[in-house]
């Protein structure tokens, strides 16, 4: 009977699925393991973006929940323009952007459909991001590299806001040069290319003030050694708004470098904050040289001066002893049990005499 119970009672277990290994209280993980992960997450992002794709599109021609179409929101700058600057390609009037391909407006719907939907999931996707490296940080770095990413992208939108208030004007002055001779007629590819390049630049520019207040938190970048050279700042912004502004107008120009002189300016005092603080909370001893960090060295005093090392004394004559005449258990020598009243320099001399005779026998 039990024997049987034995045997069913294995074979239940044999059919029981086996539990994976359970990972380990401090949450290391294998290279397998990282890897599974890493393509678990990776799909999800995936599958997110996907989804967001699939929103945007139908966004891009419908309204959702009274919200304005994508494509109304996007297009706004260019149907901004006064009726006479631009080509009325409807028999009502009403602004639309040229197609001049079979495919050009289904493509064109796709990829701001996808860019859109990015932009909407990005908390999700960026949340795969973060919880794959999280396990691997610090508190005090996750909590830096958090602070990190919300500053990033908060600035990454404030440039963005502004680009997009900026291609009316900007699209207005380039739109109008030449009026006399020709008038616009933008085609769908080349109005959003511009849009997302103007977004693009103006998003990315604002995060220069990060990158400096970044590296002077780190230590690489001090106030006292940019404080200098904030003319020759100023004028880098200028040209670089020049060089990088798609349309190269001036007021797109001026917008950017404005911004951006606003922006390095406010991490500069940032970096003089900083610098402050932490000479405030850093020891002065520190900042001494090495000869300086002891104080002046006195000089050395003679031999028995105060302060100094007392004169020697001398040193009386040593009271050999034979080699048999070793100490006994209790610490005292046999020399010494027998002489316990010896005194004065004439006895320890005979007794030294003594002892040099039995030497001699042994020599």
């Amino acid at each position: 009977m039990t024997s049987d119970t034995a045997r069913r009672g294995r074979g239940l277990t044999a059919l029981r699925p086996r539990r994976a290994n359970p990972r380990p209280s401090d949450g290391s993980m294998s290279l397998v393991e990282h890897i599974q992960e890493l393509r678990r997450r990776i799909i999800i992002s995936l599958l997110v973006l996907f989804a967001g794709t699939i929103v945007g599109y139908i966004w891009y021609q419908r309204s959702v929940l009274g919200i304005p179409t994508l494509g109304d929101l996007l297009r706004g700058p260019y149907c901004d323009l006064p009726p006479d600057k631009r080509v009325q390609v409807t028999a009502s009037g009403e602004c639309r952007l040229l197609a001049t391909s079979p495919f050009e407006m289904f493509m064109l719907r796709l990829k701001v459909g996808a860019l859109a939907g990015s932009v909407l999931t990005a908390p999700l996707w960026l949340g795969q991001i973060w919880g794959f490296i999280n396990p691997g940080l610090l508190k005090n770095e996750r909590r830096w590299t958090l602070g990190f990413l919300t500053i990033a992208t908060t600035l990454f939108v404030m440039g963005a806001v502004l680009a997009y208030f900026v291609v009316s004007v900007g699209l207005e002055f380039l739109m109008t040069i030449g009026d006399n001779t020709s008038v616009a007629a933008l085609n769908g590819e080349a109005y959003f290319h511009f849009l997302f390049t103007l977004l693009l630049l103006f998003g990315v520019s604002f995060e220069v003030p990060l990158i400096i207040g970044t590296l002077n938190i780190i230590g690489v970048l001090s106030y006292e050694s940019i404080k200098s050279k904030r003319r020759l700042i100023i004028v880098s912004l200028f040209v670089f708004a020049a060089f990088m502004t798609p349309g190269q107008d001036p007021f797109s120009m001026v917008c950017l470098a404005l911004a951006l002189t606003v922006l390095v300016e406010l991490s500069l005092q940032f970096c003089r904050y900083n610098d402050r603080r932490r000479q405030r909370e850093r020891p002065d001893w520190l900042d001494l040289d090495d000869d300086e960090a002891s104080g002046p060295i006195a000089p050395a005093g003679g031999v028995g001066a105060a302060g100094g090392i007392d004169a020697p004394a001398p040193v009386g004559p040593v009271d050999p002893v034979r080699p048999s005449q070793r100490p006994t258990p209790g610490g005292v020598s046999r020399v010494d049990s027998r002489l316990p009243n010896m005194q004065g320099a004439q006895e320890r001399g005979n007794l030294a005499e003594r002892l040099g005779s039995d030497f001699d026998d042994v020599l």
